[in-house]
């Protein structure tokens, strides 16, 4: 039988952990002034307002698929970046517990809530999001909601879905994560961007056919317990993102 424990350990894959490690390096050193720039409110250029705009947009998508009272209310934030969505639950009452890759990003994060007032709590931690964080309890869920917000574009299909189930597993009544769908404009920008030295640009988005992740959910025993809700898009300049939305069954039938 397949428990809590297992479905939470980190993924073993070989592509998995290699992304993973090209990821950790670029926000967490190449780009780490680019992406705090991004993330604040200092003017950027044309493209990467839309891009901030777009991950805005994401964002308070992903809040109205929580309760709008979230006093007491447990949330995961896979891959919390500088934190802004942490920020932002918190301020509505919910206990954050906020995890990244790259510890640059994860300061970045801690000094800016430092700024906030709010009623929640944030807890910051290093690691891989699909890991448990120290203390987690491992026999049963341990949080009420988990979001992946834009931290699974870089992964394929079936590696999203093994993402979604781990991710899952720790999740007692909701699931949001995002991925980049497959549209002409994100092919080009792949096609584009792999034309650069590879020194000069960023892990490359991994765009996926929404269908095929949805197949993937389908035919997860991880996700068995789980129903696909509201699926929504995010389009702005050269952001595109689109959001899944799981919910465990029997949470949908009550």
């Amino acid at each position: 039988m397949t428990t809590v424990a297992d479905q939470m350990a980190p993924a073993s894959d070989a592509r998995y952990s290699a992304r993973r490690a090209e990821l950790k390096t670029y926000f967490d050193r190449t780009a780490a002034d680019a992406w705090a720039k991004l993330t604040s409110d200092a003017p950027v250029s044309g493209i990467r307002a839309s891009v901030r705009a777009g991950r805005d947009g994401m964002r308070s998508l992903a809040l109205s698929r929580l309760p709008s009272e979230l006093s007491g209310v447990r949330v995961l934030d896979a891959g919390c970046g500088p934190g802004q969505f942490s920020i932002e639950a918190a301020k509505r009452g919910a206990d954050v517990t906020a995890v990244d890759l790259s510890p640059t990003l994860v300061g970045l994060a801690q000094e800016r809530s430092g700024e906030e007032e709010m009623p929640g709590r944030i807890a910051y931690h290093v690691g891989d999001m699909l890991a448990p964080v120290e203390g987690e309890a491992t026999d049963a869920p341990a949080y009420d909601y988990v979001v992946a917000l834009d931290s699974l574009i870089h992964y394929d299909a079936d590696h999203i879905a093994d993402a979604l189930g781990r991710l899952a597993a720790r999740a007692r009544r909701g699931v949001v994560a995002t991925y980049a769908p497959r549209t002409p404009l994100l092919a080009t920008m792949h096609f584009v961007g792999g034309v650069f030295p590879k020194s000069d640009r960023a892990p490359a988005i991994q765009p996926v056919g929404p269908k095929s992740v949805r197949q993937r959910i389908a035919a997860s025993p991880a996700l068995k317990d789980w129903s696909v809700g509201r699926i929504e898009r995010v389009k702005s300049g050269f952001y595109i993102s689109e959001a899944i939305e799981l919910v465990r069954k029997e949470t949908a039938d009550t």
